[in-house]
C-alpha cells in the first residue's frame, strides 16, 4: 500500500467491510450450541467465537495495510508495551457476555487511530444486521437493507433527551450528569453498539466512568464523532489513544454541543 493519507480512508474501508460481513456470518454460526468458553488470565469470557473473528479481521487488516501495527483485545500479549500514535485498534466481539448468551448487542470493531486520534471507525452488529463506518467528520453511514444511509447525528431535532447507560443500575455520578443534560428516559445496552444508537439520532447521551480499555470505545468514538456527535471525558476533554496500558479515561457523548 501507498503512504497512509486521508485519500486512502474511503478505500481502505471499502477493502474491509466485506471482511466484516464475513466475519459476522461466522460469529452467528459460531453461537449457540457451537460456542466455546475459555477464561483468560485476567479472568474475562473469551469464545471460539472472539478468536474466529479476531483472525479473519487481522489477516484482512493486514493484507490491506501490512505496516501498521495491529492491536487486538485478544492478541494484546504480542504487543509491546509502549505509546503509540498510528495503529488498528481491534475488538472483535464486544459485549461478549451478550454474545455468549446468544443475544443481538454484540458488535465486532475496528478503529485506525492516527496521531492518537481515531481516524476509521467500522463497528458491525450483525445480528441486528447494521453495519457503521466511518472515515471522517462528515463521514459517516450506515449500511442497512442494502442501503447507504448518511449519518448527521447532531442536525436532528427533538423534544426530549434519551440516554444510555452500561448497568441496569448506574453509579450516582453517572446519574448526576445525565440528570444535569436532562435526560428523561433510559436504556441499558452492554456493547458499543450505544455510540451506534448516537450516530444514528436514535439516542441522545451516553456517560461512563473510566472503564474497560482503548479497543472498547475507538471505533465508536470515531462513528459518533463523524456522524456529529460530541465525544470528551466528563470535564469536556479530549480523549486519545495509543496510552502504555491502553486505559480509558471517563466518557460523555452527546448527540450534538446543544445537549
Amino acid at each position: 500500500m501507498k503512504k497512509l493519507s486521508k485519500k486512502n480512508y474511503p478505500s481502505i474501508v471499502k477493502k474491509l467491510l466485506p471482511f466484516f460481513i464475513k466475519a459476522g456470518k461466522k460469529s452467528i454460526e459460531l453461537s449457540g450450541k457451537k460456542l466455546k468458553i475459555f477464561t483468560k488470565s485476567d479472568q474475562t469470557p473469551v469464545s471460539n467465537g472472539d478468536l474466529a473473528v479476531d483472525k479473519i479481521l487481522q489477516d484482512a487488516i493486514r493484507s490491506i495495510t501490512p505496516d501498521i501495527e495491529i492491536v487486538s483485545e485478544e492478541t494484546i500479549g504480542t504487543n509491546k508495551v509502549g505509546s503509540r500514535t498510528t495503529f488498528w485498534l481491534i475488538d472483535p466481539i464486544d459485549g461478549t457476555s451478550s454474545y455468549i448468551k446468544n443475544k443481538d448487542e454484540y458488535t465486532l470493531n475496528a478503529a485506525l487511530i492516527v496521531n492518537k486520534k481515531p481516524a476509521i471507525g467500522i463497528v458491525f452488529a450483525p445480528k441486528k444486521k447494521r453495519l457503521f463506518y466511518s472515515y471522517g467528520k462528515g463521514h459517516a453511514y450506515e449500511i442497512k437493507n442494502k442501503k447507504k444511509i448518511k449519518l448527521q447525528c447532531n442536525i436532528i431535532k427533538k423534544n426530549s433527551v434519551s440516554a444510555l447507560v452500561n448497568s441496569s443500575n448506574p453509579s450516582k455520578i453517572i446519574k448526576k450528569i445525565l440528570t444535569k443534560h436532562k435526560a428523561t428516559s433510559f436504556l441499558d445496552v452492554r456493547s458499543s453498539y450505544k455510540f451506534c444508537l448516537i450516530a444514528s439520532g436514535e439516542f441522545d447521551i451516553y456517560a461512563a466512568r473510566p472503564r474497560a480499555k482503548e479497543w472498547d470505545i475507538a471505533a465508536g468514538h470515531a462513528l459518533a464523532e463523524h456522524a456529529g456527535a460530541v465525544v470528551s471525558t466528563h470535564q469536556h476533554k479530549t480523549i486519545v489513544y495509543g496510552k502504555p496500558r491502553f486505559y480509558n479515561p471517563s466518557l460523555l457523548v452527546r448527540r450534538s454541543k446543544n445537549i
